[in-house]
């Protein structure tokens, strides 16, 4: 991507700031309004689904005999977000890899605060298993909080003594809610979508009464050894660029095969502008071949 690319869709984000101080429904509507707007290619077929009580999509491509399985976990700070609106990224992410994908709805706080979410994604890998899925064609995914989800859930899923998925794929995680992370203030001029106040002002929703440095609120604080393989890809000007540095460095002292992937210039979740980015194409690219050498 070109400087003037790359100042252009900045610009273009900043005016469609996700501003985090709005009331939870006037937020998730213009998300939502927002994420209707991108384009799903013909040949994915969606149908709602359910796994271990939880709702979900399941998301197809047309002529693939898929064995192995993503499960995906949307961002939105916990808040916002859809499994619907997942649909063209993960569909896109299904076809490269030649897998099926089941995007959650995990439960939303304020709503439903933790441990909502993690016992929802913790149900629905049950409910994989459950259906007689091998673990071994199980990974999972998810981007920003839905990048968090993912890595607590192996933690809840170790913890447990349950078999674990072959991987986990995850996209600017949000890992912290402590929000410690030194990157917070230092990129906040350069993030055109979040901002630290922005999530300082929706912790609240989700944490509730519990612990921010609870590893399965915060999993940057957690111990990860024993968690499968991962891929770590984010961008180089985000705020949230330490919670993924700090995840890959504990991922690696604690003995966990980890790739790590920064990419400059580009925005936030950026493999969802893969249609427009080399750079979101290139990622998902690579993200593919790395689910097909762990299935």
């Amino acid at each position: 991507m070109s400087t003037e690319q790359q100042l252009a869709l900045d610009a273009n984000l900043r005016q469609g700031e996700l501003d985090l101080s709005a009331d939870v429904p006037a937020l998730r509507a213009g998300f939502n309004e927002v994420m209707a707007r991108i384009p799903v290619a013909g040949d994915v077929e969606q149908r709602p689904t359910s796994l271990g009580g939880v709702s979900g999509v399941e998301v197809t491509i047309r002529g693939v005999d898929a064995a192995g399985v993503i499960l995906y976990f949307h961002g939105g700070v916990y808040v916002i977000g859809s499994a619907v609106s997942t649909v063209p990224l993960v569909s896109d992410l299904a076809r490269r890899a030649r897998v099926k994908a089941v995007t959650l709805d995990y439960r939303l706080a304020p709503e439903h605060p933790y441990p909502a979410a993690a016992d929802d994604a913790v149900a629905a890998y049950e409910g994989l298993h459950d259906q007689g899925i091998d673990p071994g064609q199980i990974a999972l995914a998810g981007e920003s909080a839905g990048g968090g989800l993912a890595i607590a859930t192996l933690l809840a899923l170790r913890d447990a003594g349950r078999p674990l998925p072959c991987s986990a794929y995850v996209m600017s995680p949000y890992v912290d809610l402590t929000l410690s992370g030194d990157t917070l203030p230092e990129k906040q001029a350069v993030d055109p979508i979040l901002s630290p106040e922005g999530l300082r002002l929706r912790v609240p929703d989700y944490v509730a009464g519990a612990m921010a440095e609870d590893p399965r609120i915060s999993p940057i604080f957690g111990d990860l050894a024993g968690l499968p393989p991962l891929l770590i890809q984010v961008r180089s000007h985000e705020i949230l660029l330490s919670d993924a540095l700090r995840l890959a460095v504990r991922a690696a002292r604690d003995d966990v095969a980890v790739t790590l992937e920064v990419t400059p210039g580009v925005p936030h979740v950026f493999q969802g502008f893969a249609t427009m980015l080399d750079e979101g194409d290139a990622a998902l690219a690579r993200a593919s071949a790395f689910l097909d050498e762990h299935f």
